[in-house]
């Protein structure tokens, strides 16, 4: 419960302060990906490959670096590479829907807060599990549309319409929000990470709540309740050897 409540109350500095916003999640993904990839292969993230599917500016990469891991973030925005002043070596621009790297090329394919930018984010998905070497871990984290935090900095009136809550945005604001419905934030539903995760090669591990105590993960098994209540939807999956 108390990471669950320090994770939502760092949403309130997304927009204000990222680097304090993304530090927690860089902190909160490390640990995810050190239990679930010891769970699946028994090892620990020393010498692991993992990619960053949107990776942005590179806010991940001193926590994936203590944990001795090779980072490298994929974005295809440029001015969102350089956005936080932070130098990765090993970052690479590029489209998740189109990954450029070789079939089975990393130990992890990892993305968090990102489908619901992209416009075909099951094609990102389908990448990541191309990307993956067998016998390792694809992790896709998103946000849910009709969650609290689905319309990002226009919510709650994303609830109205994307296109509504963008417009009321502009008005109030003088400005076009950073994420703009229909060109960089995606309505994509707990259902379809569901149906995704029936029908994808890899062998799925787990689907829960990010931001849930363990105890509520059965949410994501009640259609309907988890589209509001699963704030965001987690996938964790296996490639067969």
């Amino acid at each position: 419960m108390a990471r669950s409540l320090r994770l939502l109350h760092s949403f309130r500095f997304e927009q204000t302060d990222p680097a304090r916003f993304y530090g927690g999640i860089a902190t909160d993904s490390v640990d995810l990906l050190t239990d679930f990839y010891a769970d699946l292969t028994g090892r620990d993230l020393t010498g692991a490959v993992v990619l960053d599917v949107g990776g942005g500016p590179g806010y991940f990469a001193d926590e994936f670096a203590r944990v001795g891991a090779k980072y490298i973030p994929v974005e295809p925005d440029p001015s969102e590479m350089h956005a936080a002043g932070i130098a990765v070596p090993a970052a690479v621009r590029g489209s998740g829907m189109a990954l450029p790297f070789r079939d089975d090329a990393v130990d992890i394919c990892f993305s968090s807060n990102v489908a619901e930018h992209v416009p075909d984010p099951w094609r990102m998905a389908d990448e990541m599990v191309r990307v993956t070497k067998p016998g390792g871990m694809i992790v896709l984290s998103y946000t849910v549309w009709h969650g609290p935090f689905g319309g990002h900095e226009t919510g709650p009136w994303h609830y109205l319409g994307g296109e509504y809550a963008a417009r009321r945005y502009r008005r109030k604001h003088g400005r076009e929000p950073k994420n703009r419905f229909g060109v960089s934030l995606f309505a994509v539903r707990a259902a379809d990470g569901m149906r995704w995760s029936a029908r994808t090669s890899a062998r799925v591990h787990t689907v829960f709540p990010r931001y849930h105590p363990r105890w509520a993960w059965w949410l994501v098994r009640v259609p309907g309740i988890r589209e509001l209540l699963v704030s965001n939807l987690v996938v964790v999956a296996g490639k067969p050897g």
